[in-house]
């Protein structure tokens, strides 16, 4: 049986970050905040986001020491407002989350799964 890794995490992590980006290309805000299937898509890969940082600290602490300045509690804490307060949203958080922090999310976990693709490739 392969040991667990944090490869798994931070793929999908990835994945809902640059899908969540996609999603609204192009868009204005205005477009965003009428547009509630892209609304319910962005929100949905921001809950699995943060549900996987929070797997990502459970399961593999000593992983999230080596990056004490990646934001795994802001990620968890917005899974947690988007999974016990939906109907509540702030729209302008999640629009600003998508534009300016999921990009920087994105350039901080590439090279990470690629180094854990390298690793994983080795076993």
């Amino acid at each position: 049986m392969r040991r667990k890794t944090p490869l798994a995490p931070v793929g999908h992590m990835l994945e809902s970050a640059v899908l969540a980006l996609s999603y609204v290309e192009g868009m204005s805000k205005d477009d965003f905040v009428a547009d509630r299937r892209t609304r319910q898509a962005v929100v949905m890969n921001l809950l699995i986001i943060g549900e996987m940082a929070g797997r990502l600290a459970r399961d593999h602490n000593e992983f999230c020491a080596k990056y004490p300045d990646a934001p795994w509690l802001k990620m968890t804490s917005m899974r947690n407002r988007i999974a016990h307060g939906y109907f509540e949203l702030d729209l302008d958080i999640v629009w600003d989350t998508v534009n300016y922090s999921l990009p920087e999310l994105i350039a901080f976990l590439e090279p990470i799964h690629k180094e854990l693709l390298r690793q994983d490739s080795r076993c």
